[in-house]
């Protein structure tokens, strides 16, 4: 106390917070180091790089087609996406032309995983704001859609299900009918999120005008995808750049206004609803074809080889392999229908494999080492839209049997350099929120 019974000035300080990557919100991924005037962010500074996967450099090690299962591992909430996006590269630079109904089935493979990666972020950004039954209802709808991935893939995230010059195979029986069914479960887990947090109150004081993104900025950095269509740009590459039937269909690309977190939350809650359109529009649009040969003979897998092996071709000609669920519509009813016909690109049909010498050859050729797919000299660039924005493939040949270079853009490159400009200014409390709102996916970002 001074002589005249008031407080002496207090000195104002700044002290600095490592926040990640330990902490939860952080996925043990990213490091913030943070400047605070007490709960308020005066500077902010993001460090990456904690899940380096060095796919660029695998990539390089590997034949063209062995590269598809790392692409799963970049952003693993919507592999398919990935996938198709490197794929459509490679096919690029080759020149390879595909089936129409391979086209439609990557669309629709790419939109189911667009509306598990959107499920995910609004999901997990609610239950971290606390709204743990938001978090249960939409991890239900989407594990209703990995279930169908499962069956439509042989795998639930790390999915491989697009390969140079088409896809694994054709849907299995039932599955258009059970996803549409499923569809409507998730329109309604859709309306009852919407009930639960768009008029809340605690929400969307935590969303509304918290990180809040400017249309200059958001070019400025090269942001894509919900970021940047929540700052009021209508971009999306599916509709600026079309690629497979997308130029074909009718859907909506949701904008925002404010660019704030609450804006990115309502375009993906509007994105989800435009992707199940895609998917029944394709259903309507895609040529028939089928998927078995159920009105010839079947024959076990194992048994058509082992007859096949031994010259005992006779009967097997006129039979279809009869495989197990993960193989399901890899056969020759459906085969010139979903992968290109180049014999030096793409695998052959089952029976074909497993009834003919020269076609067990042919399948082994076209996935061993220093054989199979071997693009002309030269580069190409391909870009899809991912969940994040947009996902490039810069792949480069040399003529050999692997890449010489392939090259990513990761949406979620873009979207991190941002979050310390969002933050900055803020309050402590409202890191988490924002850094939920631009969906970080760490495999994607440190690739």
């Amino acid at each position: 106390m001074t002589k005249h019974g008031t407080s002496a000035p207090r000195e104002l300080r700044s002290y600095l917070l490592n926040m990640g990557p330990a902490h939860p919100a952080m996925h043990g991924v990213i490091r913030l180091l943070l400047e605070l005037e007490g709960e308020k962010v005066a500077e902010a500074e993001a460090e990456i790089g904690y899940l380096h996967r060095a796919f660029e450099k695998h990539a390089e090690n590997e034949p063209w087609n062995n590269v598809v299962p790392w692409t799963d591992r970049l952003n693993y909430v919507s592999p398919l996406i990935n996938n198709v996006g490197y794929c459509l590269a490679v096919e690029k630079l080759a020149g390879l032309a595909l089936p129409e109904r391979c086209r439609y089935l990557r669309v629709i493979a790419c939109e189911i995983s667009r509306v598990t990666d959107h499920l995910t972020c609004v999901g997990a950004s609610a239950m971290e704001l606390g709204a743990f039954t938001v978090f249960l209802y939409m991890m239900k709808a989407r594990e209703q859609l990995y279930q169908m991935i499962d069956r439509l893939t042989g795998a639930r995230v790390t999915t491989s299900y697009t390969r140079v010059g088409g896809v694994k195979s054709d849907l299995p029986a039932g599955f258009q009918e059970q996803l549409l069914e499923i569809f409507g479960d998730i329109r309604r887990t859709l309306g009852e999120v919407e009930g639960l947090l768009s008029k809340n109150r605690i929400f969307v004081d935590r969303m509304a005008g918290v990180g809040v993104l400017s249309r200059e900025d958001a070019l400025a950095y090269g942001v894509t995808g919900p970021m940047l269509r929540s700052a009021g740009v209508p971009y999306d590459v599916r509709r600026a750049q079309p690629y497979l039937v997308y130029d074909r269909l009718e859907f909506e690309v949701p904008v925002g206004s404010t660019g704030d977190n609450f804006d990115r939350y309502l375009v993906r809650l509007a994105e989800m609803e435009q992707s199940l359109r895609i998917v029944e529009q394709c259903f309507r649009q895609m040529p028939p074809g089928p998927h078995s040969l159920s009105d010839q003979e079947l024959i076990e897998g194992g048994v058509m080889a082992d007859r096949g092996k031994r010259g005992e071709t006779g009967t097997l000609w006129s039979a279809a392999a009869q495989v197990d669920a993960t193989l399901e519509g890899s056969g020759r009813g459906c085969h010139s229908q979903v992968v290109a016909p180049k014999a030096d690109f793409t695998l052959p049909s089952k029976e074909e494999a497993y009834g003919s010498i020269e076609g067990l050859m042919r399948h082994f050729e076209v996935v061993m080492w220093g054989r199979g797919v071997i693009p002309p000299a030269g580069e190409a660039y391909f870009a899809v839209e991912g969940g994040n924005g947009e996902l490039g493939f810069h792949v480069v040949s040399d003529g050999g049997d692997r890449p010489y270079r392939v090259r990513v853009r990761p949406p979620c490159f873009f979207n991190m350099a941002l979050l310390p400009k969002l933050i900055a200014g803020g309050m402590v409390a409202d890191i988490v929120a924002t850094f939920g709102s631009i969906n970080m996916i760490a495999g994607e970002l440190d690739r």
